[in-house]
């Protein structure tokens, strides 16, 4: 069985672990969080904590057309990472590079239109409503200065 053992296995453009469990070697993957490393596992019937490194070619096959096209195995939408797409509408899951391409755009999309979300991304302050009081104060001056006499 040592025979058939892989260090490293190629799934969807990144190289993982051999040695992890496959539910945690596909959290590698970014966009691939727990919870549907766990549920692509359970759809394709395999052992969530045998090593990676010990699957055949067509379970690793496998599981790159369910990350590709989750929706057409049963994942359900509100596990994917795109939903309802600004330009087509679409929900999708996005991954690697295509993830960080779409989040660029994103931003870059709210800086133009100069929406509140993209002016609060431009100057680096928090997006999300958080207080500003005493957090979020690396950068400038922090703090009294004590006066030296």
């Amino acid at each position: 069985m040592e025979d058939d053992f892989k260090h490293l296995v190629r799934i969807s453009r990144k190289d993982v672990d051999g040695n992890k469990t496959i539910e945690h070697a596909l959290t590698d993957i970014k966009g691939v969080g727990l919870s549907l490393s766990r549920s692509m596992t359970l759809k394709l019937g395999l052992n969530s904590t045998d090593k990676i490194g010990y699957i055949n070619d067509d379970d690793v096959l496998k599981i790159q057309e369910i990350i590709e096209n989750p929706k057409e195995f049963g994942i359900p939408e509100w596990m994917l990472n795109r939903r309802n797409d600004f330009e087509t509408g679409e929900t999708t899951h996005l991954i690697e590079s295509d993830l960080d391409m779409t989040l660029r755009d994103d931003l870059n999309r709210m800086k133009k239109t100069r929406s509140y979300k993209g002016r609060r991304h431009e100057v680096g302050l928090p997006v999300r409503g958080q207080r500003t009081k005493s957090t979020f104060r690396k950068g400038s001056s922090v703090g009294v200065r004590r006066s030296r006499g």
